[in-house]
């Protein structure tokens, strides 16, 4: 894969190669092994790109549907808050980064309590509580899964790494473009006014 050109990517190859979005760990859950491509020679996964690019677009399809004022995008992880909070202000989503308060979709007595559509999180495994209440409630839930990933009370995965600053800046900016192009915000050959960039977490 990464010496073939492929010109169905949302990205060109070499973009998505730089960033490593590709790249996963070295431990294989058998949730994710339909979506590897391979094992490198240092025992590294690597995750399929092609499947990558259609979830992003059935992603945003599915999400372009509901009121996105009620899906709720979560990342628990450092590298995750800037691309969800800019995610969330690019299509009018609520974030929801750092710790996740227990209770927020289960008990109507608590302030912030919220009810999502949809919910997407940036890691199964740590973003697991908004998964566990997003599942009592029978809320779909959208998750970026590495190799690593566990997908449980998982309806819909986009295979990612969801590790790296730069991969979590790139898929959550194509989300936000393939959304915007799905609602018609956005002519198909239009040009995305924010930059990868701008969805990047500076250090």
């Amino acid at each position: 894969m990464e010496t073939e050109v492929n010109d169905n990517l949302l990205l060109p190859q070499e973009i998505l190669l730089s960033a490593g979005v590709h790249i996963g760990t070295r431990i294989k859950t058998k949730d994710m092994e339909p979506f590897i491509y391979k094992v490198r020679p240092d025992g590294l996964f690597v995750l399929d790109m092609e499947q990558m690019n259609e979830r992003v677009k059935v992603v945003a399809k599915f999400l372009s549907r509901l009121d996105l004022n009620k899906v709720c995008v979560a990342s628990s992880k450092r590298y995750g808050r800037n691309p969800v909070e800019k995610f969330s202000d690019t299509v009018g989503c609520k974030s929801y980064t750092g710790r996740f308060t227990s209770g927020t979709f289960t008990n109507p007595d608590y302030a912030e309590f919220f009810e999502p559509q949809a919910v997407i999180v940036t890691d199964s495994l740590a973003d697991q509580q908004i998964v566990e209440e997003a599942g009592l409630i029978g809320v779909p839930v959208i998750a970026l899964c590495s190799t690593d990933n566990s997908l449980t009370n998982v309806d819909l995965v986009i295979p990612v790494n969801n590790k790296g600053r730069r991969s979590l800046a790139i898929v959550y900016w194509l989300l936000a473009r393939e959304i915007l192009r799905e609602t018609g915000q956005l002519p198909l050959s239009g040009e995305f006014g924010a930059s990868i960039e701008d969805f990047e977490t500076t250090l």
